[in-house]
């Protein structure tokens, strides 16, 4: 049944191969269980109706992916795009939680109709190949800079912005131990990779995991919660207590919008929308890359599932009291072990679901042990950009840009609106863009990033 309805041999995978990468995917996705509560509840929505609701829309949007789409992308509420939900949004300009879901909910809805009038298809299929391998390079240092932060071997930095962890101090048995062991977790994952071991990045993920349960036990690393080192060994299996869902479940359509500004409630709604569609679009472009799924083209087949699955699980996940759903580029993760199809997003899927039972023990897994697998992935997506042909600056010099922004701004839809600007300018101003066959949509969405930066 699962080679008929995923199609595993057509896509040159097999059932153990697609479980290990879901297992892999959701290892290094599970830390949102932990993140997004913390920064939601600052809008004062309840940390665990809000971990509830975060499973179940991840659930929901991953499984939708998978029977859509049939492929191995996994989806859950969005970094970033929480942060501006709860600080912006709630915090800056003072609305409810719930008009902030209400806001998701009919970003939602808005996505939908696009979906199904290939829209966003359109969108994709008009962004030339050297930006697509670009995006994928991007990325991969996104992901990196995101486990060296994760595992806190870059730190913040008054006068330089960020720096190395300093091996000395106070801090050295908890957060240097961390970035220690993350190290040595990056390590022992590329010798797995080098000697071509099965799920290597899980069993790196596993052994690095194991590395801090021992250095806690003798004592060689001491939790410290205030510095957000938190103890590695689990203290309870599983928990049963789903009931605090009521505090979000069906609060946006509660929301009071009295003292709503019209032309605010549309601007938050286009943010939403803008940082949703092109950090989904990129995630596609540079997860799809990297396995390989894009067709000579560089169009992604059945894009059309992959992009309906994303934006119905953004109002699911509104229903339910998460902020916006989307596609994770963790999921490159699940890509590098051999994941190609919707069976590993199903596994990702339900081992979201099972973390509702399970949750005191995933929560327990730390970032320092997750991590490696970021670290290694970006390596390997980074690999695209030999495919970009440097020699010609007017493709080089966009593709170098959109690289560059991504982890530098921290942001995938920031890399893309660069390169799309920079494309577009550069062969437009040097006249090559007969040449060059630019899409007309490259214009408008060069028109539309421009305006963005000016009004937003």
């Amino acid at each position: 049944m699962l080679e008929k309805f995923f199609k595993l041999k057509e896509n040159k995978t097999d059932v153990r191969t697609e479980v290990v990468a879901g297992v892999t995917t959701f290892m290094t996705m599970a830390y949102i269980l932990a993140v997004n509560p913390s920064i939601l509840s600052a809008s004062g929505m309840d940390a665990n109706a809000v971990l509830i609701a975060t499973a179940l829309a991840s659930f929901i949007g991953t499984a939708l992916m998978a029977f859509l789409a049939n492929y191995p992308f996994a989806l859950a509420p969005g970094l970033g795009l929480n942060a501006y939900f709860a600080y912006t949004v709630c915090i800056n300009m003072g609305y409810s939680w719930q008009i902030a879901l209400a806001a998701v909910f009919v970003e939602g809805l808005i996505f939908i109709i696009l979906s199904l009038t290939n829209v966003r298809e359109a969108i994709f299929n008009s962004i030339p190949m050297t930006l697509k391998y670009a995006v994928s390079g991007g990325i991969g240092l996104f992901v990196t800079f995101i486990g060296l932060q994760n595992a806190k071997l870059i730190v913040d930095n008054s006068s330089t912005l960020v720096s190395y962890q300093t091996f000395k101090g106070d801090n050295f048995h908890s957060v240097g131990v961390g970035a220690l062991l993350a190290l040595i977790g990056v390590l022992i994952t590329a010798i797995l990779i080098v000697k071509n071991v099965k799920g290597n990045i899980l069993l790196g993920i596993l052994a690095t995991w194991v590395l801090g349960i021992i250095c806690e036990l003798v004592g060689i690393y001491v939790p410290n919660p205030e510095l957000g080192m938190y103890s590695v060994i689990p203290a309870a299996f599983v928990s049963f207590d789903f009931t605090s869902i009521g505090l979000t479940f069906g609060q946006v359509f509660k929301a009071d919008f009295g003292a709503v500004r019209v032309l605010d409630f549309v601007t938050v709604i286009f943010a939403f929308l803008f940082v949703d569609i092109f950090d989904t679009l990129g995630t596609l472009i540079g997860v799809a890359s990297k396995a390989d799924l894009l067709d000579k083209d560089g169009k992604l087949p059945r894009i059309k599932g992959a992009l309906l699955a994303d934006a119905i699980a953004t109002s699911a996940g509104a229903v339910l009291g998460t902020s916006t759903t989307t596609t994770f580029v963790e999921s490159t993760a699940g890509v590098s072990e051999g994941g190609r199809t919707g069976l590993t997003a199903i596994t990702t899927g339900l081992l979201f679901l099972l973390a509702l039972v399970f949750s005191p023990l995933f929560l327990t897994i730390p970032s320092f042990a997750t991590a490696p697998a970021l670290i290694v992935v970006g390596f390997f997506m980074i690999s695209n950009v030999m495919k970009i042909n440097f020699n010609d600056a007017a493709e080089g010099v966009p593709a170098f840009l959109t690289i560059a922004a991504m982890p530098l701004a921290y942001s995938i839809s920031e890399g893309i609106a660069v390169g799309v600007i920079s494309y577009t300018l550069l062969n437009l101003l040097t006249g090559k863009a007969k040449e060059k066959k630019i899409h007309w949509l490259m214009y408008v969405l060069t028109v539309l990033f421009i305006l963005k930066y000016i009004f937003l």
